[in-house]
């Protein structure tokens, strides 16, 4: 089970990204990935979504739910396994509603279309260093040219089942 610290670290990765690649399993059991906006960026476990229903991407969540979701915050990456789920809750989609929204949806969220993609997750692979880019840049170059391994995180992989 995740740490008090493991799920803040996660928190500050997931809350600073804002584009997340969901990758779900199609038709053939090929996987397919497409970018989505993030909302509702304080991570409790779940990531939010803004989908349109019926689209590939939800027939797909349907036929098979287990999903990834690949976010980079600058600061570090997080790697979410999980399950999604097509919400059609009105209330959580006033929650969430916004202008990036309503650019997609052009009827507004009345649109019988709008749906939200829910991603509860079951793990996550992270990697976070608070060193700025370019040093971080120096410690790869530095590893490849004596042979070794750069110092420039910490990785660890959660278990977030509830």
């Amino acid at each position: 089970m995740a740490t008090q610290e493991e799920l803040e670290q996660l928190g500050t990765i997931i809350g600073k990204a804002r584009i997340g690649i969901i990758t779900t399993v199609n038709e053939d059991g090929a996987l397919v990935s497409r970018p989505m906006a993030v909302k509702d960026r304080d991570f409790d476990g779940d990531l939010w979504f803004f989908t349109e229903d019926p689209s590939h991407k939800t027939d797909e969540v349907r036929a098979n739910p287990q999903v990834n979701v690949a976010l980079d915050s600058g600061k570090g990456w997080v790697s979410v396994a999980g399950e999604a789920s097509i919400v059609k809750d009105p209330a959580k989609i006033d929650e969430l509603w916004d202008t990036g929204a309503e650019a997609w949806f052009t009827d507004g969220r009345n649109d019988p279309k709008v749906a939200l993609l829910k991603v509860t997750a079951h793990t996550a692979e992270y990697w976070a260093t608070d060193a700025p880019t370019p040093l971080v840049l120096l410690k790869y170059a530095k590893a490849a040219v004596t042979g070794g391994r750069p110092d420039v995180g910490e990785a660890r992989t959660v278990d977030l089942d509830r």
